[in-house]
Formats: C-alpha cells, structure tokens, sequence
C-alpha cells in the first residue's frame, strides 16, 4: 500500500475512534470533513475570512498586466466548438466551470476542452442555489462533478464557481474543506442578458474594474458570446493584457483578502 492510501486508511481508523469516544455528531462533522480530504487535491491553508465573512477571489492582486477569460457552461452547446476555435486563432488559454450534468452530457467536448490547455472547474452538480443548501448537499454537489472529471480526465480539478455566484460562509468554507479555491468574477460582460455582441465588447473592454488581475464572466452557451469574442480577446490584448487561465492567475500558495474580494498573496 502506498503512503497516500496508509493516509487515508489512518484517518478512517481515526473517525471510528472518535466516533466511539466522542459521539455520533462529532463523528458526523469529521466524516464530512474526511470526506473532502480523500476526493479533492491538497492544497495550502489559506485565509478567506474577512471580518466575519467568508469570500471567493473576485480578482487577484498583481504588478503583471494579466487578466483570465471564464465560461459557465450550465445549459447549451451549440456555440462550444466555435468558442474553441477562436481561442485556439488566438492562442489563448481560458477556464471553463463546468456542472456536472453538462460534463455527463458532453463528455467529449470536456474532452476537447481539456485537451486544448484550458482550466476545467468545478460549477456544482446541478447549478443550484449553493446557499440554501445544507452543508452535506454543498458537499454533494461539489464532490459529484469532481468524480466525474477525475473518472473522465484522471485530473483532481481545485476551482469552484458557485451558480449564480451565490455563496454564503458556509459553501466557502465547505469548498475549502474540499480543497478547492471559490472564484467569482470582477468584469461580467452580461453576455446572458443577450444584448447584442456590441454590447459585450463594450462591457468588458469598458469595465470600470477591468485592470490587472481581473477576472471576465462570459458563458459559453448565450446567444452572442461567439460573436463578441473576437473582439473581446483582440480588445483586451491592445490595452496590453495578457490573457490567462485562472489557475495562472491566482495565488496558490499562503494568501488573504480585503473586503471586495481581491486576492492578496501573503
């Protein structure tokens, strides 16, 4: 047996003992914990608290002119292969937060996705409002999505978007548990409110919070994305951006948080 499993095998032995000595509910609360640590990578502690609050990374704190290109892929995927296509024209490498029906659903063009460089995340099970669920269904629909990428691409994916980009303290210290970063977004192009690919453009190349470090929301399944692309990426990349995934963006190692939101490496 090798030492990961030696791991996981003394930390289950652990759980029985405390579940004899200690009680059914403190067991309860370990077994949950337990149960991201043996799903999900190791990552390091960090600090998400600020004041009293718990809060995902809307964009990262960095001297580098970088800003990170995301997809919610939920519902549709008609405009996918498109989308991938002018990435690919571009060399641009981008994430997407995929659910895990519409992993299941399109296992080859996750594939695809993976296949061309770009950030596969987490975006819950069934896009669910995290917040009013309970903290063992924010497990649920965080570890479901998480099997299925790991028995699809044999990767452990560490990013996580809530739907809706609804969060309460609870779903981000949940998804830390799970080992995984909560990542919001400071630029929302509105894509999905279909207002025309102008209007996209204008968005995000106009934004007030555009600017090093920024994080753009786009969606791979509204109506102009595809057509506003282009555009988008040609756009930021004259204002001298360099465009990066997510997982190139934020800080992975010991980090804190102000108030908005913002990533600070410590």
């Amino acid at each position: 047996m090798n030492e990961n499993n030696e791991n996981k095998r003394n930390i289950k032995d652990d759980i029985i003992f405390i579940l004899k000595k200690r009680g059914v509910v403190l067991g309860a609360v370990l077994v949950l914990i337990v149960g991201c640590l043996l799903y999900a990578p190791s990552i390091v502690q960090t600090n998400t608290r600020v004041g009293n609050r718990e809060l995902p990374i809307y964009c990262v704190d960095t001297t580098e002119k970088k800003v990170a290109l995301s997809f919610d892929a939920a519902w549709g995927n008609e405009d996918t292969q498109q989308i991938l296509d002018i990435l690919a024209k571009h060399n641009v490498r981008v994430t997407f937060f995929m659910t895990g029906e519409w992993m299941k659903k399109y296992p080859d063009d996750v594939k695809k996705i993976y296949e061309a460089g770009h950030d596969i995340a987490n975006h819950g099970e069934n896009h669910k409002n995290m917040s009013q669920l309970n903290t063992s269904d924010i497990q649920s629909e965080l570890l479901k999505p998480h099997q299925t990428i790991k028995e699809l691409l044999g990767i452990e994916m560490c990013l996580f978007r809530p739907p809706y980009g609804d969060y309460d303290n609870d779903v981000i210290t949940t998804a830390t548990a799970c080992k995984y970063y909560t990542v919001q977004w400071s630029v929302d192009s509105l894509d999905w409110k279909d207002y025309g690919a102008d209007s996209i453009v204008k968005t995000v190349l106009n934004h007030k919070n555009l600017g090093n470090g920024a994080i753009i929301l786009m969606h791979n399944g509204a109506k102009y994305t595809k057509d506003a692309l282009e555009q988008v990426i040609v756009g930021l990349q004259t204002q001298g951006y360099e465009l990066v995934p997510i997982s190139k963006l934020i800080h992975t190692g010991e980090f804190h948080m102000d108030h908005t939101g913002k990533q600070y490496k410590n």
